[in-house]
């Protein structure tokens, strides 16, 4: 059975599969630096003796304790560790960490479920993706828009393709038995 004129070449067989093996290794490598991330917010959450021993190695070791500027910013960032900020941002990476961990590895199995998933959770977020390129725009900003655009693209076309046959009973054959 030959496919539509129309249809892309990476929609075939194995170039589809490589595609989706692609797209979910990079969804598992983001999962990885989310995982550390988040790991990193929540530990560093709990390390408030370690804002302590920085605070005082700045005030002995560099001579700026009257520096109005760097105990500012050195006292905001104790408000931000006291008040739970960052663990809240390490919470959430973790719960991210663990989307993107899903998505990867159940579309790296090709599984339908992992594909939707990917799909709604990347097209997610690609408005606050275009909101932060509007107000900081930048080269890395820009790749990273490109990759989920294609991605929701591309298993749209993968899903749209893919979809299941309707159910169609067999006639039965009838089986002598002894």
């Amino acid at each position: 059975m030959s496919s539509p004129p129309h249809e892309p070449a990476f929609l075939h067989g194995a170039r589809r599969v490589r595609y989706l093996k692609l797209i979910a290794l990079f969804k598992i490598g983001k999962g990885a630096l989310l995982l550390l991330l988040g790991v990193s917010l929540v530990f560093l959450n709990a390390r408030t003796r370690w804002m302590d021993a920085l605070s005082n190695w700045t005030a002995d070791e560099i001579l700026l304790e009257h520096s109005r500027a760097v105990d500012y910013l050195l006292h905001k960032l104790q408000v931000v560790l006291a008040g739970g900020t960052l663990r809240a941002t390490g919470l959430l990476a973790l719960f991210y960490a663990a989307v993107l961990f899903t998505e990867g590895i159940g579309v790296y199995m090709q599984q339908r479920w992992a594909e939707l998933l990917m799909i709604f959770a990347t097209a997610a977020l690609i408005p606050i993706e275009v909101r932060h390129l509007w107000h900081e725009p930048g080269l890395v900003g820009a790749l990273i828009l490109l990759a989920n655009c294609f991605i929701v693209w591309f298993l749209y076309l993968v899903l749209k393709r893919d979809k299941t046959k309707p159910c169609v009973a067999q006639p039965r054959e009838l089986a002598e038995t002894r």
